[in-house]
């Protein structure tokens, strides 16, 4: 027991984690850009490999979340195999085929809810769509940006745009932060905040529309005006299901980042936006 006129340990350990797990959430991040922009305009293969496992990680992560909740058991194994290929079933078949994937994986779910226990049925289902609709859906609407016309720049300009989202996000909050956006949700959360996400996101718009997709620069502030608002919508959903269920990240494979999902969760609703974006927009 600590004496009350010592400081308590507690403090420096976690000052002591914090030092140990920058180095590796920098390496994690700096590695993760690397393989996106190879497979994005190198290695086109490496672009579909990292939304397949993205996918199949993220619809587990969800899943085994879910699961936490009484009742809910959500049948992870079919969802899993299905949602990692999604990916390839949209680089390779286009639309037609990533609809078809949707219906079989769905099928796929039903029937191995329907020969395993009876009770909770509808609602194990219910998640597994759930989930599926989520995670790797919405990531191979990404892939479908990525084969259209100037795909590589739309979905960079896509990434660029949710990791403005939280980096100027962050930055405004903590310097400015006074005023709460959701705090049964996210607490840390602030309008303050939003305004710095929509300001520097907007700038990095402009810039993307000018030099990466080499169209009128106020196509970079719709483009990055519709996108912050619903990468801020994809991270308190995340937060949302987060604090339900009663955990901090969703997993901890991803050192100094939490879980694939904690770093999705504003990408995956960017991907869905900006495939309407793009189709509208820049048709």
């Amino acid at each position: 027991m600590t004496s009350p006129i010592e400081p308590s340990a507690e403090p420096e350990k976690k000052k002591s984690r914090a030092g140990r797990d920058l180095p590796a959430a920098i390496g994690v991040g700096v590695t993760l850009i690397v393989l996106v922009v190879i497979g994005l305009f190198f290695v086109p293969l490496v672009m579909v490999l990292v939304a397949s496992a993205a996918a199949g990680v993220g619809t587990w992560e969800v899943g085994q979340a879910l699961n936490q909740k009484r009742g809910m058991r959500v049948p992870l194994i079919p969802a899993v195999i299905t949602g990692t290929l999604f990916p390839f079933a949209a680089y390779f078949g286009g639309g037609d085929a990533l609809i078809l994937s949707v219906l079989g994986s769905v099928s796929l779910v039903t029937l191995w809810r329907a020969f395993s226990r009876k009770d909770g049925m509808l609602l194990s289902i219910m998640g597994g769509i759930f989930v599926m609709s989520w995670v790797p859906f919405m990531l191979a609407l990404a892939v479908l940006i990525f084969r259209d016309v100037d795909g590589p720049a739309k979905v960079f300009t896509i990434v660029l745009m949710a990791i403005g989202n939280d980096t100027w996000g962050y930055i405004a909050g903590v310097l400015f932060g006074k005023h709460p956006m959701a705090p049964k949700i996210s607490p840390k959360k602030t309008w303050e905040g939003f305004a710095g996400s929509m300001i520097g996101s907007m700038i990095v718009g402009v810039l993307c529309a000018l030099f990466l997709l080499h169209q009128p620069w106020w196509h970079g502030i719709v483009i990055a005006g519709l996108l912050v608002i619903v990468s801020t919508v994809g991270d308190l959903a995340e937060s949302m299901v987060k604090r339900e269920i009663g955990i901090k990240d969703m997993s901890n494979l991803l050192p100094g980042h939490g879980g694939v999902m904690d770093r999705l969760d504003s990408i995956v609703f960017a991907a869905a936006i900006g495939y309407v974006i793009f189709a509208v927009l820049l048709a």
